[in-house]
């Protein structure tokens, strides 16, 4: 079993996953692009559905049967998983160590059964059904009283650490909240305390009446490049009514969310010449996400730099495309493929903000 590790200085944890334990040649570099070459069958398309434990859920066409084709949305767990769904959290001390078994639960979210078919371009609706899964998965999980967070993130090529390039991302839930999501819930906090507002709507706030930094907005969602952008192209998605939890938005939102998700993939896309990337969804954690505190949102982080010795050494970010031109780069690029005219841009057929 995986177990999680303490920090003694920081008070971070650390997941050490023996069951992935890797040799020094396999930390080797490989080709890029090695699977898109088709030395080996993908698990994830119609038909290798035997090469996946067995699905969680799935979102099915009427007839077809569990854990064959016929799906166009399949969650299944992590054949190599993080941190293991059974088993009790059995906290304990080691000397001056903390240590606890790592419980928790890793998923897959296949995102279509095309394997070709890259995330940016899926239409609307598939895309909407991608985030219902999302929605199925955390709610279930979130029932579990040894969770306390549940990340959903994606990455994208192989430098952002995908190693299928079959369209999916993931979901891993913690017993421990995250160093990042804590230092963000406190400093939501602290703000809240000294003006009594979210810091999170003061931002949807400030960057729609500045609109320097705004890509793109919709009539529930503001996408913007983030005043302090620790890389270049950063970009936020935000929606504009305050809701700690992304679980709790209601349907019509959930749809405004897909459309304004694809379309900023695929400006990122266009703009960028189909870059690597991360996207994560911040949203409260599992016991308090109906407090009002905390304001979910969604981070892509294309991986256009390298973070070096000096981002290490101080967790200082160098960004060399201030947030300012970014957000002009991206508002000018259509996501359907052309350019629009400078200072407008289209969102869900939503004229956005220059």
């Amino acid at each position: 079993m995986p177990e999680l590790r303490r920090d003694p200085i920081t008070g971070d944890w650390v997941i050490v996953a023996s069951e992935r334990a890797k040799r020094p040649s396999d930390f080797r570099s490989h080709s890029p692009g090695r699977e898109e070459q088709g030395e080996a069958p993908c698990p994830f398309c119609p038909g290798n559905e035997a090469m996946t434990p067995p699905e969680i859920m799935a979102f099915r066409h009427p007839g077809s049967q569990r854990d064959g084709p016929g799906w166009w949305v399949r969650v299944v767990p992590n054949k190599y998983p993080a941190l293991g769904i059974e088993g009790d959290l059995n906290k304990t001390g080691i000397g001056m160590y903390d240590w606890m078994n790592g419980v928790g639960a890793h998923e897959v979210i296949v995102e279509t059964p095309e394997h070709g078919k890259q995330v940016a371009f899926l239409d609307n609706r598939q895309l909407e059904d991608v985030l219902w899964a999302y929605r199925a998965r955390y709610l279930d999980l979130k029932k579990d009283p040894r969770l306390k967070y549940i990340l959903i993130f994606r990455n994208y090529g192989r430098v952002a650490g995908a190693s299928l390039s079959h369209p999916h991302s993931q979901l891993v839930a913690t017993p421990i909240i995250p160093g990042v999501v804590a230092g963000e819930l406190e400093g939501a906090r602290r703000y809240a305390e000294y003006r009594d507002r979210c810091v999170f709507c003061d931002i949807v706030r400030q960057e729609l009446d500045e609109g320097k930094r705004v890509v793109a907005e919709n009539k529930h969602f503001v996408v913007v490049a983030p005043y302090a952008s620790r890389t270049p192209f950063e970009t936020w998605l935000l929606p504009k009514s305050h809701s700690a939890s992304f679980a709790a938005i209601p349907a019509e939102e959930q749809t405004s969310f897909a459309v304004v998700l694809g379309e900023t993939l695929r400006r990122l896309h266009l703009c960028l010449e189909d870059p690597p990337y991360n996207y994560t969804i911040h949203t409260a954690p599992c016991d308090t996400d109906e407090d009002g505190g905390f304001h979910w949102h969604l981070s892509i982080s294309p991986r256009l730099t390298i973070a070096a010795g000096f981002e290490m050494g101080t967790g200082i970010y160098i960004n060399v495309t201030p947030p300012e031109i970014a957000a002009e780069h991206l508002r000018a690029t259509d996501p359907d493929g052309a350019a629009v005219a400078a200072g407008e841009t289209s969102v869900g057929g939503e004229k956005g903000r220059a």
